[in-house]
This record gives C-alpha cells, sequence and structure tokens, in this order.
C-alpha cells in the first residue's frame, strides 16, 4: 500500500472511531469502580473560581458504588463459569478442538465478555504460529477499528488495529495494523505526531509470525481465506451494558456522597452566641466544658444577650427512600439479580427462575451473538487442521442458584425420551459429559466382570 494512500485509509478510520472509543474507556473505568463522582471538580477548584455558595460546607466526600462491575461479573460468571462446550460427534475432531482452545479456554472466553459488555464488542484474533499450530487471542476491544460491508450481510471486509508501544529509548508510538482476507501491512508513528507525516512501513511481524513475511518487512501474509479477526457483539445492537444505567449510578453516587458530607458539615448542635462576653470560641469551649456557665454582656432591659442553640435536621427518610428507588432501578434497567434482594429463603426452584428473568434476557442477547462468534472460531480451527467442519453443536450452561432435586428429578424422567448424553450434559452432577459417559461405561464393564465368575462365554472363552 503506497504510503499516501495508507495515510488517507488511516486518517479516515481513527477519525470515526474517536466516539466509540470515549464511550468504551467511560465503561472501562466505570467497570473498575472508577465513576464520574470522582473526577467532580473539587472545592479547592470551585473555590479558585468563586463557586463556593454556602462556606459551611468543608466536606468532600466522593462515594463510587462499584454497581456496574457487579452486574457485569454477575451476567459473565452466569454465562461462563461453566464455558460452552462443542460437539461434532467425532471424538478424535472433539480432541482437537479441546486441545487447540487449551487450558486457558474458559478465563480468555471470560476477558471476551467482560470486554464486550462494556464495550458492545469483544474481538479474538487468530494466527498459525512457528509450529503450525492454530493460536488465538483476546484483543483489546479499543484496539480495533472494524471496516464493515456495505452489503446487508454486513461481512468484515477489514480491521485495523491501532495501540501503542515503546521504543528502547521509552518513545511513545503508535502502530497501525490493516488486515484483510489476504495480508496485513503495518505501520508506525511518533505519537507526538498528529498530521501523520511521519508515518512509516514497521516490521513488527519478525517476532510474532514466523511465516508468511513478504519481501517487504512490513507486510504479512496469512492463508486464512479471511479477515483473523472474530468480532463477538455484546447484544443485536453491539451496545455497552453501562449505556442504561450510567445516570441512575451517577445519581446514587451523589446522593450517598451528599450524605457523608451533610454528616461531617452539619453538627447536631449549633450554639448561636449573642453578645458574648469571652475574647475567643476556645474559651467558651472551656468555660462550658469546665464551670458549665459562661459570661455574657447585656446592655439591659430586653436585651436578648446570651446563648441558644440551633438544632439541624437531616432529611434521613427522603435520602433513604431515594437510595431505595435507584438501587432498585438500578438492577432492574441494568437487567440484574439485587444480592439484597428479600424473601428469597424459601423460594422453590420454579420460583428462581422468575427471580433470574431479567438477567436471563441479557444472557440470551449475549448467547445469540457469541454463538455466531465460537461457530467462527471452531470452523477457522477445524479448516487449518483439515477436518469436517459441519455439525458442531454447542452446549450453553447457566450457573445461578438451582434447585437440584428438581433437575435429577427431571433427567430421571426423561430416560428412554432423550439421549443419554443429553441427560448427562443437563445433569447437575456432570461437569464433563464425555468423560462421565466414559466412566459409566468402564462401571459397567466392571460390574459385568464380576458378574460373571468365569470371566467370559460358557465355552470358557474370555473376551478380548
Amino acid at each position: 500500500m503506497d504510503l499516501t494512500v495508507a495515510r488517507k485509509m488511516i486518517q479516515k478510520y481513527v477519525t470515526g472511531h474517536s466516539e466509540f472509543l470515549k464511550r468504551a474507556l467511560t465503561a472501562d473505568r466505570y467497570y473498575d469502580n472508577l465513576n464520574d463522582i470522582l473526577f467532580a471538580p473539587s472545592r479547592q477548584e470551585k473555590e479558585a473560581k468563586g463557586d463556593i455558595e454556602n462556606p459551611m460546607r468543608t466536606a468532600d466526600n466522593r462515594i463510587p458504588m462499584s454497581f456496574y462491575s457487579l452486574l457485569v461479573d454477575q451476567k459473565v460468571s452466569y454465562l461462563f463459569t461453566a464455558p460452552p462446550l462443542f460437539d461434532t460427534h467425532s471424538d478424535d475432531v472433539n480432541k482437537v478442538i479441546t486441545d487447540t482452545l487449551g487450558g486457558s479456554y474458559a478465563s480468555r472466553i471470560q476477558e471476551l465478555a467482560t470486554n464486550a459488555s462494556n464495550a458492545g464488542f469483544g474481538w479474538l484474533h487468530y494466527w498459525i504460529d512457528e509450529n503450525e499450530k492454530f493460536q488465538y487471542a483476546v484483543v483489546p476491544s479499543e484496539e480495533i477499528i472494524p471496516i464493515w460491508s456495505p452489503k446487508l450481510s454486513h461481512d468484515l471486509l477489514a480491521a485495523l488495529r491501532v495501540y501503542r508501544e515503546y521504543d528502547d529509548n521509552g518513545d511513545a508510538y503508535k502502530v497501525y495494523e490493516y488486515w484483510n482476507d489476504r495480508e496485513c501491512e503495518a505501520y508506525r508513528i511518533p505519537e507526538s505526531d498528529e498530521t501523520m507525516d511521519r508515518l512509516f512501513p514497521y516490521g513488527c511481524f519478525a517476532d510474532f509470525y514466523n511465516a508468511g513475511l513478504s519481501e517487504a518487512d512490513n507486510q504479512f501474509i496469512h492463508n486464512f481465506g479471511r479477515v483473523p479477526f472474530i468480532p463477538f457483539r455484546n447484544n443485536q445492537r453491539a451496545t455497552s451494558d453501562l449505556n442504561k444505567i450510567k445516570k441512575l449510578i451517577d445519581a446514587y453516587d451523589k446522593t450517598l456522597s451528599g450524605f457523608m458530607n451533610d454528616l461531617e458539615d452539619i453538627q447536631e448542635i449549633i450554639f448561636i452566641l449573642t453578645n458574648y462576653g469571652g475574647e475567643d470560641l476556645n474559651e467558651f469551649l472551656k468555660n462550658l466544658k469546665y464551670y458549665k456557665t459562661i459570661s455574657v454582656e447585656s446592655a439591659g432591659t430586653g436585651d436578648s444577650s446570651g446563648v441558644s442553640t440551633l438544632n439541624i435536621d437531616i432529611p434521613v427518610e427522603a435520602r433513604d427512600k431515594m437510595l431505595e428507588i435507584t438501587r432498585k432501578a438500578i438492577f432492574t434497567m441494568g437487567q440484574g439479580v439485587d444480592p439484597e434482594q428479600q424473601g428469597l429463603d424459601k423460594t422453590s426452584g420454579e420460583a428462581m427462575k422468575f427471580v433470574y428473568s431479567l438477567l436471563e434476557l441479557k444472557a440470551g442477547q449475549m448467547e445469540v451473538q457469541f454463538r455466531m462468534g465460537f461457530d467462527e472460531l471452531l470452523h477457522a480451527i477445524l479448516r487449518h487442521y483439515g477436518r469436517d467442519t459441519a455439525g458442531i453443536v454447542q452446549t450453553w450452561t447457566r450457573t445461578s442458584i438451582k434447585n437440584d432435586s428438581d433437575l435429577v428429578t427431571m433427567c430421571s424422567n426423561s430416560v428412554g425420551i432423550v439421549s443419554n448424553k443429553t441427560i448427562l450434559s443437563r445433569h447437575p452432577f456432570v461437569d464433563d459429559p464425555e468423560a462421565e459417559a466414559k466412566q459409566i461405561e468402564k462401571e459397567r464393564k466392571e460390574q459385568d466382570a464380576q458378574a460373571d465368575p468365569y470371566g467370559g462365554d460358557l465355552d470358557g472363552k474370555k473376551d478380548d
């Protein structure tokens, strides 16, 4: 790609990426419990601008509540504590998939789901390592600028990956990788350069991809036949989970922080001194503490000299109601389960489904989108290893409070109606249906051997 074309292409897509980047970084910040309340103007900043309305107000509490991270973690755990299982009806192909996904599969999928919940998109990148093995990794959502087809299919035509790196001198650079269905070209520019004048080809592939390098060291050729980045949408509209509840969380933080400020700023009793005869307030407090008396100066009859008190009541009931309403709205609009919800101790297993109904709606939207992403990932794995890509079955398991006795009864009643494999995949005591089926078969053979004292047929021949 010509440098002039590269500059125009990068400027075109990076400019439109700024709004997405702003929303994604805000969601990441709220997930880390760095809410807007922490970045509101401080008292010192207000004083510098002359905006202090009440000089008696000195407290500046800023209490961020981690509702958002709770809701995201709740959904991710609900869906992926037991990650999806894949079955191709072939033990050999299943082993290829399991070995390729590896032991970090569950952790990576949870990271992917968290990224999707925050940014609206999660992204997986896959490649072939020096040993011709299929590898994959989660890419931060903020780094990917997708280029979609204008057709109704909205296929991914290319992906522009943007990230920061530092050289040996500690100087910061931005790296741009442009991936399409055949190749990738990389460019680098000093982070301080906003004109793109110092954009140059960058050979960043040698340490990561050992095969496919062309004569131009900034170009990498791959044979996937498609862009090796897979989008995992959070929902059909690819929106962040923060969108619906940000203002509610901000209102809760503001109300709670204001309440704490009131408790610090407003004393239970305020003394009103009229014509006090002492020199300073310290003397007043000393006389009041030790002598239980104070001296005042009176001007005669009708003079109001003396000491009175002013009690200020904090509207606790109104604030409590406000916090209660806001908290309920956060979990309702955020489609989650409030851990402080009362009256669940005697809830039956069937009734628990209604408690999880909103969370199930939100999780179901993510499952629909992630199924498509997993299907693309599995097909890429099987194509690389030359295996049949037809007939992949995904099994998803929810992790929630359940009545196991009800599930066991359902499994028992389903014998003869559905396959044993399906029953095992749904049984609450079974984590790995294939391993459980093998163990059942092994135990059956051991029992048959014990039941046959001759260890074989009537003619005395043993089984091979």
